[in-house]
Protein backbone atom coordinates (compact mmCIF):
# COMPACT_ATOMS: atom_id res chain seq x y z
CA UNK A 1 0.00 0.00 0.00
CA UNK A 2 0.99 3.41 -0.84
CA UNK A 3 0.73 7.01 -0.90
CA UNK A 4 0.72 8.14 -5.09
CA UNK A 5 0.88 11.54 -5.05
CA UNK A 6 1.23 13.11 -8.92
CA UNK A 7 -0.74 15.85 -8.35
CA UNK A 8 0.68 18.70 -6.06
CA UNK A 9 -1.65 18.34 -2.44
CA UNK A 10 -1.98 20.67 0.91
CA UNK A 11 -1.81 17.70 2.98
CA UNK A 12 -0.13 14.18 3.70
CA UNK A 13 -0.93 11.21 4.63
CA UNK A 14 0.19 7.80 6.36
CA UNK A 15 -1.03 4.55 6.04
CA UNK A 16 -1.24 2.77 9.37
CA UNK A 17 -0.81 -1.44 9.70
CA UNK A 18 -3.78 -1.40 12.46
CA UNK A 19 -5.94 1.38 13.97
CA UNK A 20 -4.35 2.73 17.02
CA UNK A 21 -5.49 1.65 20.51
CA UNK A 22 -6.61 5.20 21.51
CA UNK A 23 -8.10 7.03 18.55
CA UNK A 24 -7.23 10.81 17.89
CA UNK A 25 -10.47 13.35 18.95
CA UNK A 26 -11.42 13.72 14.87
CA UNK A 27 -12.28 10.05 13.54
CA UNK A 28 -14.22 9.30 10.46
CA UNK A 29 -15.83 6.28 8.76
CA UNK A 30 -16.55 5.90 5.53
CA UNK A 31 -19.11 5.16 4.25
CA UNK A 32 -20.71 7.31 6.96
CA UNK A 33 -23.70 4.91 7.82
CA UNK A 34 -21.71 2.35 9.02
CA UNK A 35 -20.81 1.91 11.87
CA UNK A 36 -18.64 -0.55 12.52
CA UNK A 37 -16.11 -1.84 9.46
CA UNK A 38 -15.06 -5.34 8.99
CA UNK A 39 -11.79 -6.51 9.71
CA UNK A 40 -9.00 -5.44 6.88
CA UNK A 41 -10.09 -1.71 6.60
CA UNK A 42 -7.79 1.03 4.96
CA UNK A 43 -6.57 2.65 8.21
CA UNK A 44 -4.95 6.37 7.09
CA UNK A 45 -3.91 9.39 9.38
CA UNK A 46 -4.52 12.19 7.13
CA UNK A 47 -3.06 15.50 7.91
CA UNK A 48 -4.44 18.18 6.67
CA UNK A 49 -1.98 21.86 5.99
CA UNK A 50 -4.86 24.11 7.89
CA UNK A 51 -6.65 22.21 9.61
CA UNK A 52 -6.35 19.30 12.81
CA UNK A 53 -5.05 15.82 11.66
CA UNK A 54 -7.81 12.72 11.55
CA UNK A 55 -7.86 9.40 11.68
CA UNK A 56 -9.91 8.02 8.45
CA UNK A 57 -11.51 4.58 8.03
CA UNK A 58 -12.27 2.84 5.08
CA UNK A 59 -14.26 0.10 4.91
CA UNK A 60 -12.86 -2.85 2.31
CA UNK A 61 -14.26 -3.83 -0.92
CA UNK A 62 -12.86 -7.04 -1.97
CA UNK A 63 -10.34 -9.00 -1.03
CA UNK A 64 -8.85 -10.33 -4.00
CA UNK A 65 -5.56 -8.81 -4.51
CA UNK A 66 -6.15 -7.78 -8.00
CA UNK A 67 -7.77 -4.31 -6.75
CA UNK A 68 -5.77 -1.37 -5.50
CA UNK A 69 -5.69 -0.36 -2.28
CA UNK A 70 -4.08 3.12 -1.27
CA UNK A 71 -3.82 6.52 -1.30
CA UNK A 72 -3.45 9.14 -4.34
CA UNK A 73 -3.70 12.81 -4.45
CA UNK A 74 -6.32 14.12 -6.78
CA UNK A 75 -6.55 17.27 -9.06
CA UNK A 76 -8.37 19.32 -6.18
CA UNK A 77 -5.13 19.87 -3.40
CA UNK A 78 -7.48 20.26 -0.76
CA UNK A 79 -9.39 16.47 -1.54
CA UNK A 80 -7.75 12.99 -0.69
CA UNK A 81 -8.29 9.94 -2.48
CA UNK A 82 -8.24 6.25 -1.40
CA UNK A 83 -9.45 2.84 -2.28
CA UNK A 84 -9.94 0.09 -0.09
CA UNK A 85 -10.10 -3.12 -1.93
CA UNK A 86 -11.35 -1.63 -4.50
CA UNK A 87 -13.69 0.88 -3.55
CA UNK A 88 -12.58 4.40 -4.10
CA UNK A 89 -13.58 7.47 -1.62
CA UNK A 90 -12.37 11.05 -2.31
CA UNK A 91 -12.46 13.37 0.85
CA UNK A 92 -11.75 16.77 1.39
CA UNK A 93 -9.18 17.10 3.96
CA UNK A 94 -10.23 20.68 4.80
CA UNK A 95 -14.13 19.30 5.75
CA UNK A 96 -13.78 15.06 6.03
CA UNK A 97 -17.81 14.78 6.86
CA UNK A 98 -17.71 15.53 2.92
CA UNK A 99 -16.86 13.03 0.55
CA UNK A 100 -17.72 10.75 -2.82
CA UNK A 101 -18.12 7.20 -3.02
CA UNK A 102 -17.34 6.02 -6.32
CA UNK A 103 -20.42 3.62 -7.87
CA UNK A 104 -17.81 2.00 -9.71
CA UNK A 105 -17.01 -1.10 -7.75
CA UNK A 106 -14.60 -2.40 -8.64
CA UNK A 107 -11.98 -0.54 -9.55
CA UNK A 108 -9.14 -2.20 -10.92
CA UNK A 109 -6.64 0.22 -11.83
CA UNK A 110 -5.94 4.19 -10.65
CA UNK A 111 -4.07 6.55 -13.40
CA UNK A 112 -3.16 9.96 -12.86
CA UNK A 113 -3.78 11.92 -16.01
CA UNK A 114 -1.53 14.79 -15.39
CA UNK A 115 -1.20 17.28 -18.54
CA UNK A 116 -4.95 16.40 -18.67
CA UNK A 117 -5.89 17.61 -15.04
CA UNK A 118 -7.20 14.32 -14.37
CA UNK A 119 -7.42 11.42 -11.91
CA UNK A 120 -8.56 7.76 -13.99
CA UNK A 121 -10.84 5.39 -12.39
CA UNK A 122 -10.89 1.96 -14.63
CA UNK A 123 -13.56 -0.42 -14.20
CA UNK A 124 -14.31 -3.99 -16.07
CA UNK A 125 -15.88 -2.11 -19.01
CA UNK A 126 -15.90 1.88 -18.10
CA UNK A 127 -13.24 4.55 -17.26
CA UNK A 128 -14.69 7.27 -14.58
CA UNK A 129 -12.66 11.21 -15.10
CA UNK A 130 -12.39 12.76 -11.64
CA UNK A 131 -10.78 16.73 -11.90
CA UNK A 132 -10.87 19.37 -9.77
CA UNK A 133 -14.76 20.23 -9.60
CA UNK A 134 -15.54 16.33 -9.06
CA UNK A 135 -16.70 13.93 -11.97
CA UNK A 136 -15.43 14.97 -15.16
CA UNK A 137 -16.98 12.21 -17.32
CA UNK A 138 -17.78 8.37 -17.53
CA UNK A 139 -16.34 6.47 -20.73
CA UNK A 140 -19.20 3.50 -20.58
CA UNK A 141 -18.90 0.14 -22.78
CA UNK A 142 -14.98 0.69 -23.52
CA UNK A 143 -15.32 -3.11 -23.25
CA UNK A 144 -16.81 -6.05 -23.11
CA UNK A 145 -15.27 -7.36 -20.16
CA UNK A 146 -11.66 -6.05 -19.12
CA UNK A 147 -9.41 -2.64 -20.05
CA UNK A 148 -5.86 -2.51 -19.86
CA UNK A 149 -4.43 1.37 -20.25
CA UNK A 150 -1.35 0.92 -22.65
CA UNK A 151 -0.17 4.75 -22.13
CA UNK A 152 -1.44 8.24 -21.42
CA UNK A 153 -0.03 11.25 -23.47
CA UNK A 154 -1.26 14.85 -23.01
CA UNK A 155 -5.07 14.66 -23.67
CA UNK A 156 -4.94 11.29 -25.20
CA UNK A 157 -5.36 7.65 -23.45
CA UNK A 158 -4.24 4.57 -25.23
CA UNK A 159 -6.10 1.29 -24.35
CA UNK A 160 -6.93 -2.04 -24.71
CA UNK A 161 -10.49 -3.99 -24.41
CA UNK A 162 -11.81 -7.36 -25.42
CA UNK A 163 -14.70 -8.05 -28.01
CA UNK A 164 -17.27 -10.34 -26.91
CA UNK A 165 -18.49 -11.00 -30.38
CA UNK A 166 -14.97 -12.21 -31.80
CA UNK A 167 -13.23 -13.33 -28.70
CA UNK A 168 -10.25 -10.63 -29.32
CA UNK A 169 -8.56 -7.86 -28.20
CA UNK A 170 -8.83 -4.63 -29.65
CA UNK A 171 -6.98 -0.73 -29.68
CA UNK A 172 -9.10 2.14 -28.60
CA UNK A 173 -8.20 6.08 -28.24
CA UNK A 174 -9.93 8.28 -25.53
CA UNK A 175 -9.81 11.89 -25.33
CA UNK A 176 -9.75 12.79 -21.68
CA UNK A 177 -10.63 16.05 -22.39
CA UNK A 178 -14.56 14.40 -23.34
CA UNK A 179 -14.31 10.78 -22.21
CA UNK A 180 -14.85 10.16 -26.46
CA UNK A 181 -13.45 7.29 -28.02
CA UNK A 182 -11.36 8.56 -31.56
CA UNK A 183 -11.87 5.95 -33.20
CA UNK A 184 -14.38 3.94 -34.52
CA UNK A 185 -16.13 1.64 -31.76
CA UNK A 186 -15.90 -1.42 -34.15
CA UNK A 187 -12.10 -0.86 -33.87
CA UNK A 188 -10.67 -3.78 -35.33
CA UNK A 189 -9.25 -6.71 -32.90
CA UNK A 190 -5.35 -6.98 -32.60
CA UNK A 191 -3.71 -10.13 -34.35
CA UNK A 192 -3.06 -11.21 -30.84
CA UNK A 193 -4.90 -14.09 -29.02
CA UNK A 194 -7.72 -13.60 -26.86
CA UNK A 195 -6.57 -11.75 -23.44
CA UNK A 196 -6.78 -13.40 -20.46
CA UNK A 197 -10.28 -12.99 -18.44
CA UNK A 198 -11.05 -11.02 -15.15
CA UNK A 199 -11.35 -13.73 -12.28
CA UNK A 200 -14.30 -13.81 -10.47
CA UNK A 201 -14.30 -10.82 -7.28
CA UNK A 202 -14.98 -12.33 -3.90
Amino acid sequence: MFVHSAFPCRWSAEILTARPPILPPRHFTYPAQVEEVERGALEVMARPEDAPPFLATFALGFRDPIVPTGVWSTPNPDELCALSGGYAYLVSVSQPQRFTMLPMRPVLAVHAAVEAGLLLFVGHRSIVAWGVQGKAWDADALSSEGITVESIAGAQLTGKGWDIRTDREFLFLLDLNTGQRLDAPSASPSDGGPPARSSALK
